[in-house]
């Protein structure tokens, strides 16, 4: 998966950075940062099945963005050095740290083992993204509110 950074790598870094701008994203992001603290599978499934609402509509918005663009390491297309950059990607850390606590039991009750999955393998296929997740997990467990 790692590659050394090129210029192309900059320009879609500095690509995917504008679209966590648009203003509707940033929304999304923050909603996701600040409000949304699911504290199990039911909890995410309600925001998930409520169709057309604004918050279904940021959840998928977020996880799309994040998938998409994780996939771009996965293969191969963006430096998993660039990405990983917390500057970058700390937010994906963040987003996964939230859910990951009940996945397996959210996999099982959406009836889906691929939900989350490519965030999860850009994740914790790489050494870089282990290490990062690593702090940004236990961060996020304590401001989880109880």
């Amino acid at each position: 998966m790692a590659k050394k950074p090129t210029v192309e790598d900059a320009r879609l870094i500095l690509e995917l950075y504008s679209l966590k701008r648009e203003p509707e994203m940033r929304k999304a992001r923050q909603w996701w940062l600040t409000t949304f603290w699911p504290n199990s599978a039911e909890e995410y499934l309600k925001v998930a099945m409520s169709m057309g609402t604004e918050e279904n509509n940021w959840l998928r918005q977020v996880l799309s963005y994040w998938g998409i663009a994780g996939s771009f390491v996965s293969n191969g297309v963006l430096s998993e050095k660039l990405f990983f950059t917390p500057s970058f990607s700390g937010e994906l850390f963040f987003i996964f740290a939230k859910v990951r606590p009940f996945l397996k039991e959210l996999r099982e009750k959406a009836k889906n083992p691929d939900m989350f999955l490519s965030v999860e393998k850009v994740i914790m296929s790489s050494k870089m993204g282990r290490e990062q997740f690593a702090k940004v997990e236990q961060r996020v467990q304590a401001l989880r509110p109880k």
